[in-house]
């Protein structure tokens, strides 16, 4: 069993839903070295998340923030937590909705993500910053 770790600093995105395969993978090279096993990506905050959705049609990622803001509305006056401003308890919400982690099988050194699969970076605040990511991948 072969364990590889790797924290990566994702630089700010705009809000939205960002594709971040290929900035996974170069972050953890030797997941070539692992013939089957698993990867998990986590993210280390509480008002983003990830994902795994449509990798090529990027109006699926403009869609998924349209659903998302119509959902979770912004401004709600219900909201106690509100001292971080508008976004931030709806940002909350949405990333426990999706949730902080993937897992993907790994198969011959890749990740065995289906053709039209990626990894994506939901941004659910207006300025989230800087978000980090730990990668984890595990087999033989």
């Amino acid at each position: 069993m072969q364990i590889f770790q790797q924290t990566l600093s994702l630089a700010q995105r705009p809000r939205g839903f960002h594709l971040i395969t290929n900035e996974v993978l170069r972050a953890l090279p030797d997941i070539k070295k692992i013939r089957k096993g698993f990867c998990q990506v986590f993210i280390q905050h509480t008002s983003a998340a990830l994902t795994i959705n449509e990798n090529a049609d990027p109006t699926v990622r403009k869609d998924f923030e349209m659903f998302f803001n119509k959902t979770v509305k912004e401004n709600d006056p219900d909201y106690a937590h509100d001292y971080e401003g508008s976004d931030d308890m709806p940002a909350h919400l949405k990333a426990s909705l999706l949730g902080a982690s993937v897992m993907i099988p790994v198969i011959n050194g890749a990740l065995a993500l289906g053709i039209w699969q990626g990894i994506y970076l939901c941004e659910h605040r207006n300025h989230g910053g800087n978000r980090s990511i730990v990668i984890t991948a595990w087999g033989e």
